[in-house]
This record gives structure tokens, sequence and C-alpha cells, in this order.
């Protein structure tokens, strides 16, 4: 039997539909607590051109969800690094083989726009980094002529301001920055160039290639990782930023990092830095003075095989290492510091990127090469163990290289 329905019934039932439409599809809204974004190497089909995977982490299980229409082109060829702005309204991606950098904008839905386009003052940029106001690349080659793969000279870093735009907006008491475009890079009045060489006091001749780069949110610090082909020791080379330029500290003398130094990172406060060393399958901690690098007591700890990166949580508790060699994860606690073992944690296949979900500070994610996957994971608050999430590992496209991540709303800011 079909029932029927009088007008003013079927209007109810249409409100009651509506409302729980609407309370579901809030309900997913609320879900969402980030945005975490892939960038892939090479896009199926292409010429080594790249795209973004964005996904969706759910804040009940973690579990990570491409949105619609993802992914989205990188802007370039093999991009191999990311990071947002500090008001995480923008995702800057850096394509190596076009040695540019790309500035998207960020979507309340996560789905991001391409700006503007810039290129690096050298050539094949490899790691990037965000601290305020300024953003920060590492080429690992000088510009040409001088250099080129070739004839191979040493790496170098530069900063950019990134331009604000206050908010204008009648009412408004905001003055949170909604534009997140790259200017000028900042002027080496010393040498007359765009960029700083990495080089030895002690050998100027050596060539210095740098792997990797940290920027404390203090903004006062930045630290390069990089290794000498010459002498096959591994550095770390600490700037001091101020007034709109570097100025290499401890007079450019930098600190030893093992053999092959792969990742940096630093704890919240900047206090303390630390390198993943991949030939000696070790990380290395070190206190920060006033920019000046000190050996951690107990300093160097042991890591799995190769490890590839680093990452200290928002609380400054746990860090974890990323080991491309074993697939693993190595998750330590932290104490003035001092890192001690927790566990070893299986990923996909070659890890190479590891992030921290800035919303909850709960899940964490890696980005696996060779596996063509991303690894998700849940941080257990009160011990620092990690748990898989729900559907892990999950698709990325051809050769992840990156992640980044803004909280769900954090373009709301604008």
């Amino acid at each position: 039997m079909r029932m029927k329905l009088n007008k003013s019934s079927q209007l109810l039932l249409a409100s009651a539909v509506s409302l729980a439409t609407a309370g579901f599809l809030s309900a997913c809204a609320t879900l969402t607590t980030d945005f975490v974004f892939v960038s892939s190497a090479k896009a199926a089909g292409t010429n080594n051109y790249g795209e973004i995977d964005v996904y969706e982490v759910n804040s009940e299980s973690g579990v990570m969800r491409q949105i619609p229409t993802s992914p989205f082109p990188s802007g370039g060829r093999n991009p191999v690094a990311e990071t947002v702005s500090s008001d995480e309204t923008n995702l800057y991606v850096v394509n190596r083989d076009d040695n540019t950098i790309v500035q998207f904008i960020i979507g309340n839905d996560g789905k991001v726009y391409p700006q503007n386009t810039v290129n690096t003052p050298g050539i094949f940029p490899i790691a990037t980094a965000v601290s305020g106001t300024n953003l920060f690349v590492v080429d690992t080659y000088q510009p040409l002529p001088t250099c080129s793969t070739a004839s191979p000279c040493t790496g170098s870093i530069a900063m950019y301001p990134i331009q604000v735009t206050k908010n204008t907006t009648a009412g408004s008491t905001s003055s949170t920055p909604v534009n997140g475009t790259l200017g000028s890079p900042a002027v080496n009045s010393a040498l007359n160039t765009n960029y700083w060489p990495l080089t030895l006091p002690s050998s100027p001749t050596d060539i210095i290639l740098p792997t990797s780069v940290a920027a404390p949110p203090s903004g006062s610090n930045v630290y390069v990782s990089a290794y000498d082909t010459t002498s096959g020791v591994g550095y770390v080379f600490a700037f001091a930023v101020a007034n709109g330029t570097l100025s290499p500290v401890n007079n450019g003398v930098p600190v030893a990092a093992g053999i092959y130094p792969s990742g940096i990172a630093s704890d919240p406060t900047g206090a303390y830095v630390y390198v993943t060393d991949s030939s000696s399958d070790r990380v290395f901690g070190f206190a920060a003075g006033s920019g000046s690098l000190a050996p951690l007591p107990g300093s160097p700890y042991n890591t799995g095989n190769q490890p590839s990166a680093v990452v200290v949580d928002a609380k400054g508790l746990y860090a974890y290492v990323a080991n491309s060699q074993d697939s693993t994860i190595t998750a330590y606690t932290l104490a003035s510091g001092v890192l001690t073992r927790i566990g070893s944690y299986t990923t996909g296949t070659q890890p190479v990127a590891i992030g921290i979900d800035p919303s909850l500070n709960e899940f964490l994610y890696t980005a696996n090469f060779l596996g063509n996957s991303v690894s998700g994971f849940q941080i257990q608050a009160d011990s620092g163990s990690l748990v898989n999430s729900k559907g892990t590992p999950f698709i990325a496209n051809a050769n992840p290289t990156a992640v980044a991540a803004i909280p769900h709303g954090a373009t709301s800011k604008q």
C-alpha cells in the first residue's frame, strides 16, 4: 500500500530530511581535524610533472581520505619539499627540476590554488622551511654559470620575505596575514648575492651539499644539514636571522654531524636540534644556545637503517625518526633534550618524510617513496608509542616525497 501525504506533511518530511542531511554534513565536517598535503615526484604518464595529494584526517580514527578533485598539479617537475605559511593559509611547493617555489592559496575545503611562482637563486632546490614571515630554501648548487652538475660547487641557502596584507574588512580586529606572496630574496651584502654559500672557513674549496633545513618558530635562527663531498663529513650550519638578513653563527664554522646528515628538525621552543645521519644510522642531538650548537648527553642516538627524516611533537615530549631502508619509525621520549628509545613501528616501503597533525598533535604520517603510499599512526599521549590508524597505509601518487599539514578551519582566518 502506498501512503499518501498532504502538502503540509510533505513539507515537514522535506524539512526533516534537510535538517538530518545538514546535521550529517556538519558532523562530517567537524570530524575532519587536519588537511594533509603530500607531494609526489612524478605523476603517472607524465615527464616528472608532480602532483599534490590532499587528505582530510578523521579526528576519531585518523583515517586519511583524499578530498574531491585531489590530486592537484604541483606547478612543476619533481616536487621534493613543502611547507606552509605561519598563518596556515598558504602552501609552498619546491619543484627541484624547475628550480622553483610555487605558492598555493589553501581553500577552506583543503583545495589548493596556484598563485605565484619564483625561481630559487641556485640549482636543484632540495628543502624548505617557514618561520614567521620568512621562507628559507636550500639549493644543491649555487647559480649558473659558476656551478652545474658537470662542474659542481658548494650549495647555498636563501631567505624570502613572505608578503603580508592585513585584514582590512570593516569591523574586523584581525591582523592575520592573508597574502603569502614571496618577495625578493634577502641580499647577502658581504658577497652582493641573494644567497649564502655553505663553505668551511678552514677549507673553502670543499664542495658542501645541503640536504635539509629547519627553522624554529622563534624565527631567530635557521639550521642547514649538509655533507662535505671532499672529506666525507656531515655538518650543521647555523645562521642568525635579524633585520631581513642572515648572519653565519660561530664565524661560519659548522658543527660536525656524522657522515651524511639526511634530515633536521627542532623542538617547538628551538632549544634543541636533531639531525639524522643515514650513513651511521644515528640521530644527533644538540642544545641550541643563541644559535650555537652543543652535543646533548648521550648523543648520537641509535636509529633504524638509513634514517631519512625526523620530527618533534608540538609539546616537545616525543621525537620520531623515519628509517628509509627498514621502512620503520623509531620513537623516542624527550627529557631535557635527551632522546630515550620507545620502540619501532612499521611503515610503507621507504619512508622519506614524516609529519604530525598540527590540530590535535595526535596523528603522525609518513610519505613512503617506493610504497606509493602514506602511513598513518595515532600517537599515544601517555607514552608516545604509535598505533596504526584504521585503513593505513593510504594510497598516494607515484613516489611521494614530502608532507605538510594545516588544522581544519585554519583558512577561515582569512
